[in-house]
């Protein structure tokens, strides 16, 4: 409960703008040269300096999204005046609960455009699990708009992992934690999960806490090419760093995700793969061990299940995904008249009327090591049951598999017809 006292600071700090941006440096670990700064947020001496008093009382009092949008002005007014530009880049923190499909704010997009100073928006897996879909529409416009987007803290909740192919960040931040902890399983699955997302993605990966050269060593260790922290300094005003040379641009961020409107999973995988045909009861058989996957891999998972319609979650259907629930990062079920929550733990997204999807049975399972989908459309034949006919496409392709799974999660913010 927020104190009477600190909620009325709180609200004199977001009515006098006192809010102060103070920057740290981010370098290349190659060379050491600085390449970009993120910038942080400092409140006024006293109970609310720091950024996790200020955002907290700010969470409390309703008032998150207007301090979010106070910080990123701030950060970029300074930054200006500092005269950073290109080939520089500004980090900036977006708050996830503050954040909506609309885009950055102006002031981002005028540092952009008007002042050629290239912005990276900064997210947690927070925002991923709070709201995928939601979050996935706000990168999309992100990058139509030219502005790069980071995965913050990555490796502190293994929900970060999982979630990486959804939003494909063009950077991803080490959490301190991986920089600073001794060297286990844990860090070596952090590792190779980042490690196959990079390679495969070109993502840059940065980390951070990066305080002595033991951590600056393991950084490059686990993969990093830029790093941040103490080592290399603290946050504080824009000073006289040199800008970077144009060898140090970080890559420009990627384009949007192309796509169709309503795109279907099946017909995804039918543009890569001749669709086969298979009966009902042999397609279960598959599509369950497709799920088992999401159980039995070494890693968090996310599982997106299209069912058709709601009398499809039969009680057997029912217990193995709540079962699957307690075991995955994430698993969404999709059908017409789904609840929101069908299966206690399952996200349940209620289709519209006109989505081909409503035709489709689909099962896909994605993790940081695995990838896999059966996907299957119902010919509508007279046979029995189990013997109907259905044509599908079962793939491993990864590339293939996270299109189809990024085409099911924006469905959540789709809402039904009439």
């Amino acid at each position: 409960m927020l104190v009477d006292g600190i909620g009325a600071e709180l609200d004199a700090v977001l009515d006098t703008a006192a809010v102060s941006p103070v920057f740290q440096p981010i370098v290349s670990l190659r060379d050491g040269v600085t390449v970009a700064y993120e910038a942080l947020a400092r409140g006024p001496s006293g109970p609310l300096h720091t950024p996790d008093r200020l955002f907290g009382a700010a969470r409390e009092r309703g008032r998150l999204d207007e301090l979010d949008a106070l910080c990123q002005r701030q950060a970029v007014a300074a930054a200006v005046r500092a005269g950073l530009c290109r080939p520089a880049t500004l980090f900036v923190n977006v708050e996830p609960a503050a954040m909506t499909e609309q885009g950055p704010l102006p002031e981002l997009l005028a540092a952009r455009r008007v002042h050629g100073l290239p912005v990276v928006v900064e997210v947690t897996e927070r925002a991923l699990l709070a709201d995928p879909a939601r979050l996935l529409s706000f990168a999309q416009t992100l990058r139509a708009e030219g502005v790069g987007l980071a995965l913050d803290d990555v490796g502190a909740d293994p929900a970060s992992l999982a979630l990486m192919p959804f939003l494909q960040p063009d950077v991803v931040k080490l959490d301190l934690g991986v920089v600073q902890r001794h060297s286990g399983p844990e860090q070596a699955r952090i590792m190779t999960a980042v490690t196959a997302f990079a390679e495969e993605s070109d993502a840059i990966v940065l980390a951070e806490g990066i305080e002595t050269a033991v951590h600056e060593q393991v950084a490059r260790s686990l993969g990093a090419t830029h790093g941040q922290g103490w080592r290399f300094g603290r946050p504080g005003p824009l000073g006289s760093t040199p800008p970077p040379t144009d060898g140090h641009v970080l890559p420009a961020p990627r384009p949007p995700v192309a796509g169709r409107r309503n795109d279907s999973p099946f017909a995804i995988a039918a543009r890569h793969r001749e669709p086969l045909q298979g009966s009902r009861r042999l397609l279960g058989e598959v599509s369950r061990l497709i799920e088992e996957h999401a159980v039995v891999m070494d890693g968090p998972s996310v599982i997106l299940a299209a069912l058709e319609e709601e009398r499809h979650v039969t009680p057997a259907v029912a217990r193995r995904y709540a079962a699957l629930a307690t075991r995955a990062t994430l698993v969404v079920a999709l059908g017409t008249g789904l609840d929101a929550e069908p299966v206690p733990g399952v996200r349940g997204i209620d289709l519209a009327g006109s989505d081909p999807l409503r035709e489709e049975w689909s099962v896909v399972v994605l993790g940081p090591h695995f990838a896999g989908a059966l996907v299957a459309r119902d010919r509508h034949d007279e046979a029995p049951d189990g013997d109907r006919l259905f044509d599908y496409v079962l793939t491993y392709d990864r590339t293939v598999v996270t299109t189809m799974a990024r085409s099911l999660m924006s469905r959540a913010l789709s809402r039904p017809e009439d």
